[in-house]
């Protein structure tokens, strides 16, 4: 049973609290009601079963015990009676008895909520901490670990975001088609932030942000950029296991052992990038996903990736992207015709730790190796990453 529990809380959670949310109207009260119907089940489904319809019961026990609460506060009586009147309507149980709600009438809010928390009224680091905790069920603390602040600093952030959504009437409903463009790519946007943050090394934000992405593909199926998202993530995640060395230490692309990938993300990966294609998307996500699922291929073709990068450079104008074609471009026409674009590239990115260990890699393969030493050492004095400092430690030292 505890099997059960656990299955529950990780398929159901996600759209018991975003049923609620909807229902409720109220963050706070909704994760509190969440949080007591699996409670509840833990007490119950050991001795009586588990029940036909697992996320139905949980949504019933959390919108009666919500209710609950609602009357001994003594508060909200306006919205007592409507949460009464819809309870008589939909015929909802109570916790002791058998629970008649059918799989039909359980609501999968979850995209409301995901807009409702990706809202452009917020912060983005408020937008990224609420998702976490409302759809990824992460903790407070968890949360403040991953991204390394206090852990008060975190509640107060979401203590805040909650607010700016009940003040400015931040509706919980997904846009209008004419606002579905830019609200998704905020979407989209925080879910993949909260993969890369992941991709370094948080496993669990990365499972996390995929959790997220196959929602959103699986809610919305004809969104190509939902699509290629998911196939971006699925094609990086599949080479986890061959990114770090039993000593922790990152493998470079090109020293990774293929036969540590996972063929059926890789496989899966592709399928989704199908897809995405077929609904004629061509925006960043399907072109990087287009390049990820190149980077799977045993002999990489590196002249396609140059060009696909050129495609997403211009589509972007990205000084970072126009970056990662240089690194395709010396893989094409040599170390030269690559250093010409990092070197343009200095205004932009100075600060930026990756263009001077690009820049170093390629004056080490043209032999200007006292050229290559300055650009690590520029690039170990940007670095934060113990990882990548390790990294680049090396790779001076190669030159001896």
């Amino acid at each position: 049973m505890v099997d059960a529990l656990e299955r529950a809380f990780a398929d159901e959670r996600p759209r018991v609290l975003a049923a609620l949310i909807g229902f409720l109207g109220d963050f706070d009260l909704a994760e509190e009601a969440t949080q007591e119907a699996f409670a509840i089940a833990a007490e119950r489904w050991p001795a009586e079963g588990e029940p036909a319809n697992p996320g139905a019961w949980l949504l019933a026990t959390g919108r009666n015990r919500a209710i609950d609460r609602i009357r001994r506060e003594r508060t909200l009586a306006a919205k007592t009676k409507l949460l009464e009147a819809e309870q008589e309507r939909a015929g909802t149980a109570t916790p002791d008895e058998e629970d008649p709600m059918e799989a039909t009438d359980f609501p999968d809010e979850r995209l409301e909520l995901l807009f409702t928390c990706c809202h452009p009224a917020l912060a983005m680091d408020a937008q990224v901490a609420l998702t976490l905790r409302t759809l990824g069920g992460l903790t407070t603390p968890e949360i403040a670990g991953a991204f390394l602040v206090p852990e008060p600093t975190m509640a107060q952030r979401l203590v805040r975001a909650k607010k700016k959504i009940k003040a400015a009437g931040i509706p919980f409903r997904v846009p209008a088609d004419h606002l579905m463009p830019d609200r998704l790519a905020a979407v989209l946007a925080v879910i993949y932030l909260i993969f890369n943050e992941g991709y370094g090394g948080r496993a669990d934000l990365a499972t996390e942000a995929l959790s997220l992405g196959r929602a959103t593909a699986e809610l919305l199926p004809d969104e190509p950029e939902a699509q290629a998202l998911l196939a971006l993530m699925l094609l990086h995640h599949a080479r986890r296991a061959a990114r770090f060395d039993a000593d922790g230490e990152i493998v470079l692309l090109a020293d990774q052992d293929p036969e540590l990938w996972d063929e059926d993300e890789i496989a899966e990966g592709r399928a989704r990038l199908d897809r995405a294609l077929a609904l004629r998307g061509r925006g960043s996500y399907a072109l990087q996903a287009a390049i990820a699922s190149l980077h799977t291929e045993r002999e990489c073709d590196w002249a396609e990736v140059a060009a696909l990068y050129g495609e997403l450079s211009r589509l972007t104008g990205s000084p970072v992207v126009e970056l990662n074609r240089a690194v395709a471009v010396a893989e094409v026409d040599g170390p030269d015709a690559a250093l010409a674009i990092a070197d343009g590239l200095e205004p932009d990115l100075g600060d930026y730790h990756y263009l001077h260990a690009a820049r170093a890699d390629f004056l080490r393969r043209l032999e200007r190796d006292a050229e290559a030493r300055d650009a690590y050492e520029r690039a170990l004095g940007l670095v934060a990453d113990p990882a990548e400092h390790r990294l680049l430690e090396r790779r001076l030292a190669e030159l001896g």
